[in-house]
């Protein structure tokens, strides 16, 4: 039988791990969960984005990097509720374009970013949700996250742009 690796990608609240444990428990396949909980930048990045989003950027690359190695390692096929590309391809450059990454900084965490991403194996296959800015914002309310509670509809909107 055929191993696969599928990354599931979305804007915040989107349906990610929904998606995720749906089709890993549909399919008998390993899931792995972006980790909120234990995240020591995420509360300080929504609480100060200019301050804290390099340290955010590089936490975020070392544990996707390692959390795709392990599933990839991992002797079933595996799906994940995110993407190690979304970090550079998205949020950093939503980052840099609000003022909250600099240049140097940007550049830094791309190169960072390239040999990193050169080394790991390639997903069998990218799955992108969408949903409407106004369902984002009911299903972010709704999961009641604290560190969330910043997120506005024009972040969200931004997100969707790039």
């Amino acid at each position: 039988m055929t191993k696969h690796l599928v990354l599931v990608a979305g804007n915040i609240g989107t349906g990610k791990s929904s998606l995720t444990e749906r089709l890993g428990s549909r399919l008998g396949w390993h899931t792995s969960f972006e980790s909120v909980s234990d995240n020591p930048y995420l509360s300080d990045f929504y609480a100060d984005m200019r301050q804290w989003s390099f340290h955010l950027q590089v936490f975020f690359l070392g544990h996707r990097a390692q959390q795709h190695l392990d599933i990839a390692r991992h002797p079933q096929s595996a799906i994940a509720d995110r993407s190690i590309y979304e970090d550079a391809h998205i949020f950093a450059r939503v980052l840099h374009h609000l003022g909250n990454l600099s240049v140097r900084d940007l550049r830094a965490y791309r190169r960072v970013f390239d040999l990193v991403v050169n080394g790991l194996p390639r997903p069998d296959l990218l799955l992108y949700l969408k949903a409407p800015v106004p369902v984002l914002m009911e299903r972010i309310h709704r999961r009641g996250r604290e560190m969330e509670s910043g997120i506005t509809a024009e972040y969200l909107l931004l997100l969707e742009t790039f």
